[in-house]
């Protein structure tokens, strides 16, 4: 057994998925599609990676503890789903070093990215983003509206060949990359933005 930080302990054989981003703050929504991603997915757990900060954001997200704080408050005793500041602690900032340290530390764990379709959208963009879809599966979870965006983006694209069908989303984190495989759900309209503006974070 290992342990990647935060309680979180990685056993050989473990299917775990990644949710990244700053969580600025956490809300029902990533609960919603956490809990929609380990159960297409047929994941043992979901992390929250909790980053330091966005790289594509200018506004610094709020501290890193009390985002930290609100994860774990908001989870709870939410089965398989736990925020880890992994990232923070081995001075990483983006998610091609993030996945690179994982699969080196723990290299018998078949680790997932997960993402929502805005973030698809926006995965070209990201700092070698090649190299993250050649290193783990990628799982998306879209919300309803979301989708014709989302899969004509530049990633999609390119690995078009590499795409599994919703079908087959429970073996998506078995399988070699490049791999991916988009999944659409209902979710709440909450975002960490309304949040902010609304004056409660």
């Amino acid at each position: 057994m290992q342990g990647v930080g935060n309680g979180i302990v990685l056993r050989p054989g473990m299917r775990v998925g990644i949710l990244g981003g700053s969580f600025d703050p956490p809300h029902l929504g990533h609960l919603r599609v956490s809990q929609v991603a380990k159960q297409r997915f047929d994941l043992d757990l979901v992390i929250w990676m909790v980053s330091p900060g966005n790289p594509l954001k200018s506004r610094a997200p709020a501290m890193l503890r009390r985002r930290m704080e609100a994860a774990a408050a908001l989870l709870g005793q939410a089965p398989g789903i736990r925020p880890s500041d992994f990232e923070a602690k081995n001075g990483l900032r983006y998610t091609a070093e993030t996945v690179s340290e994982l699969l080196r530390r723990y290299p018998m764990v078949q680790f997932m990215w997960l993402m929502g379709g805005d973030n698809l959208r926006e995965f070209h963009k990201w700092r070698n983003w090649r190299a993250i879809i050649q290193m783990v599966p990628i799982g998306v979870v879209a919300r309803p509206g979301q989708r014709g965006g989302a899969l004509s983006s530049p990633m999609p694209r390119a690995f078009r060949h590499a795409r599994l069908s919703e079908k087959h989303a429970s073996v998506l984190c078995q399988r070699p990359a490049p791999a991916w495989c988009f999944v659409n759900m209902s979710l709440r309209h909450e975002s960490s933005t309304a949040i902010r503006a609304s004056g409660r974070w």
